[in-house]
Order: structure tokens, then sequence, then C-alpha cells
């Protein structure tokens, strides 16, 4: 595992890899940020918004994707992996907003997490992205990062992944790290090939020391 001045090493230097690190999926509000990351699940960002750039011009508020029958919004989103659960919690998830909360999306993180769809990453992402609130989602991105750079354990679970960052990141770095860490997963350290060999972090990573090995 990293000690504490490994792990600013590695937040210093994703930070210059990746200064303008932000969230990818395109939207205009709390709401189509909710409809976009619920949408990303086992998704990339980029089919997602090829899907919202019309979705967001034919669906503006939760009534809109009520009004409609739900074999109509599973159509719009068809291209998506799991259309069809995302679609009946799409629904689910605006009657929810229209019936508890006038229509608009709950700031707090335990009012989120209530909603269909929605799991600790989407909270997180919208408590961070839409309301400036600090918190790390870890995607696949976030999980595979933090482990082959040992700030966590192989064999912790998504939320121990989370708990571990929280504790060991300072907490006003928390959104600015996630994005960071998501960049740097999905442009440089990915999944498949990783660069190793030119990688600024590669004097601190046990993983890919063993990769250049190899």
């Amino acid at each position: 595992m990293l000690n504490k001045q490994q792990i600013r090493f590695c937040l210093d230097e994703m930070g210059k890899m990746f200064p303008d690190a932000h969230c990818e999926l395109v939207h205009s509000n709390p709401f189509e940020l909710v409809i976009a990351v619920a949408l990303s699940a086992q998704c990339t960002d980029a089919l997602v918004n090829r899907v919202t750039i019309n979705l967001f011009k034919k669906y503006k508020t939760p009534e809109d994707y009520l009004a409609v029958p739900l074999n109509e919004l599973e159509s719009d989103i068809r291209s998506i992996g799991l259309f069809r659960n995302k679609a009946k919690n799409i629904q689910k998830l605006c009657k929810i907003l229209i019936d508890e909360y006038e229509g608009e999306v709950p700031e707090d993180y335990n009012e989120l997490i209530k909603l269909p769809g929605v799991g600790r990453k989407t909270a997180n992402v919208v408590v961070s992205v839409a309301f400036g609130v600090p918190a790390i989602a870890v995607d696949t991105h976030v999980e595979r990062v933090s482990k082959r750079l040992a700030f966590c354990r192989w064999k912790d679970s998504v939320l121990e992944v989370e708990k571990t960052l929280m504790r060991k990141i300072p907490k006003e770095e928390w959104s600015v790290t996630h994005h960071r860490m998501i960049f740097f997963g999905r442009y440089h350290c990915k999944a498949q090939n990783p660069q190793c060999t030119i990688c600024p972090l590669l004097e601190v990573c046990r993983e890919g020391k063993k990769r250049v090995k190899e």
C-alpha cells in the first residue's frame, strides 16, 4: 500500500496530466445529470451523450418522461445497454420526483439513493457535479486505478475503495480527484494496454513495474 507521501505524489502528477478533468456527461441541469448518470451504468459516457443529445430535446421535465408510453421511451434509448430496465427506472424516478420532491432533484445524498436506478456512484456524481458537495464516485476507472496504484487492496469492494479514498485524500480534493482518476483510467491507465512505460507514476506503481518487467 502506498504511504501518505506517495499518494500525494500520485494526486499531484494526475493533476498535472489532467488539470481540466471534468464530468464528460453533457447536461444543463441536475435533472439531466441524474438521467445521464442513470443511463451510463455499464455504458460509455460517449454513447450516453450520443443518445441524450436528442433525448434532452424531447424530454425537458419529469412530467415529459411520464407523458409517453414506456415502449416509446425504450425506443428513444434503445442503443444503450439495459435500455428496458433503465427506461422503467427513469419513469419510476420521475414519478417520485413529482410526488415527493415537487419535480426537483434533491440535493441530499440520502434522498438521492432512494430513487430507482440511483446507487452510491450515481448519487455521489450528482451531489458533487450538480451541487458542489465533496464526494468520490467509484466507477470502473476509479476502482481500477486505486487498486493498481495500491491506494487500496485488490480484494476491496467498491464501498471499501470509496471509504479508503475518502480517508486518504483531503476532503476538499475529493471531487477533483474523482474526475482526474477517471481521466487517468480512461485515457492513460486503461484496462487493456495501460501506458506503463511512459507513466509518470511508474516509480510508485507496483502493477506498472510488474507489467514493464514482463
